[in-house]
């Protein structure tokens, strides 16, 4: 069980506010799926979604996630041992249905983003009061991305969400054979931005456990329950970083950091960094914390 605690503080005082259960699992489900995108980073699809006559089941929630992946939400009001065994079932009976996600895709967010589903990472999350060391390991060991929610309701209003257990399946990242007509500076240059590329990859993959590496067409996703950060292709001189963190809670810093709220760019973040040398990398150590601290 958590040992989260919340406390409504005044001038005289603190008062505990104390943890609760949803009264039946249907509330819990509601209120996940009005607040989807705010709180998994993932877009509502469908729910109670039917596997069919054969299959036999229903999906609790079905959703598309920032990066496109196909997601899988189960619930459980307390502990169940089952969760995740049934949630694999259901996601099984996805990826083996891939079409007809596609359609529901198609229906409900347009033909653009169903011809940009990413069925190499499609995701399971389980929300539920509890979950067991079991759990946990369990899994670890899995080769799917799963991750393990804790929820608590607190006074009337407030829900409280915690990871819990993150495993990832991460496809490897190719890396592209430069040209070898390229001029000697420019190839210089070149092999430094990718040696930067790489030390970037291992710091924001050593951030914590259970980061899950996304590759899109158009920039690269680590993703906790959400994308923390997005790093684009290098362009001549730089590397280009969004991460999420609020940019009037920085001091921005011309050539380093920019607000990009409102602007097009890709992947997720309103907080651009530019990287052009080890020593910029080490200067965003910490928006680099603060942004997956807040995924």
């Amino acid at each position: 069980m958590s040992s989260l605690k919340l406390f409504h503080t005044t001038t005289s005082g603190a008062t505990e506010v104390a943890p609760r259960l949803a009264e039946t699992e249907a509330d819990l489900q509601g209120l996940v799926e009005t607040h989807m995108e705010t709180l998994l980073g993932v877009r509502f699809l469908a729910n109670e979604y039917s596997t069919g006559p054969v299959h036999g089941g229903r999906i609790d929630s079905l959703g598309l996630d920032e990066n496109g992946s196909p997601v899988v939400v189960e619930y459980k009001r307390g502990l169940d041992a089952g969760v995740i065994n049934q949630g694999l079932f259901y996601l099984s009976w996805l990826v083996d249905h891939r079409a007809e996600f596609e359609h529901l895709v198609r229906g409900r967010l347009g033909a653009t983003a169903a011809a940009q589903v990413l069925w190499s990472s499609p995701r399971l999350i389980c929300i539920a009061g509890d979950f067991t060391r079991y759990d946990v390991h369990a899994v670890r060991q899995h080769r799917r991305s799963i991750d393990l929610v804790r929820y608590r309701l607190f006074g009337r209003d407030l829900l409280g969400l915690e990871a819990v257990a993150s495993a990832s399946k991460s496809p490897a990242v190719r890396r592209t054979r430069r040209r070898s007509n390229v001029p000697a500076m420019e190839e210089g240059q070149g092999a430094a931005l990718d040696e930067l590329a790489q030390a970037l990859d291992e710091t924001l993959l050593g951030l914590g456990d259970g980061v899950n590496r996304i590759q899109r067409k158009t920039y690269r996703a680590y993703q906790r329950l959400r994308n923390f950060a997005c790093a684009c292709p290098p362009q001549k001189t730089k590397l280009l970083v969004y991460l999420r963190v609020g940019p009037k809670e920085v001091d921005l810093v011309p050539g380093f950091t920019r607000d990009v709220t409102g602007l097009g760019h890709h992947g997720t973040g309103d907080l651009e960094v530019q990287l052009r040398t080890l020593q910029d990398l080490d200067r965003a150590q910490d928006l680099f914390r603060a942004s997956y601290a807040a995924a």
